[in-house]
């Protein structure tokens, strides 16, 4: 049971860099109902490996200062048993996910809800994927 959602807690988009403890302010909360909605698609767990970056925990990482991370919109994501490609597939059919930023890794999915008019897709293995 999650505090955010009926299966997200605050404590899944944590910075890994600096702990900050109160992700709530900082992570939006369209982005946590749209994983909800997602998760229920699906009807598996899904894991947030990267959720909230503060800027020093984004360059370490190498990732651009544009990063959806660091405004609270985007998470990392993976679901044992389903293939990035797959859960692309999914995370299409809602709508924040199918009007913002979606990419597809080896090791999972990246999944953020920005607002720019369009649709952003990505990576190796999105070939497929509509």
């Amino acid at each position: 049971m999650g505090n955010l959602t009926q299966n997200f807690s605050g404590w899944e988009f944590i910075c890994p860099c600096c702990g900050h403890r109160d992700v709530v302010p900082l992570v939006s909360m369209v982005l946590v109902e749209a994983l909800q909605l997602l998760r229920d698609k699906i009807a598996r767990p899904i894991r947030v490996t990267s959720g909230y970056r503060c800027l020093r925990y984004n360059r370490q990482i190498r990732s651009k200062d544009t990063s959806q991370h660091i405004l609270g919109q985007a998470a990392d994501i993976l679901v044992d048993g389903m293939t990035p490609g797959d859960l692309a597939r999914y995370a299409v059919c809602v709508r924040e996910f199918q009007e913002g930023g979606i990419g597809v890794y080896v090791w999972g999915c990246h999944l953020d809800i920005r607002n720019i008019g369009r649709p952003v897709r990505w990576g190796v293995r999105w070939r497929g994927v509509k």
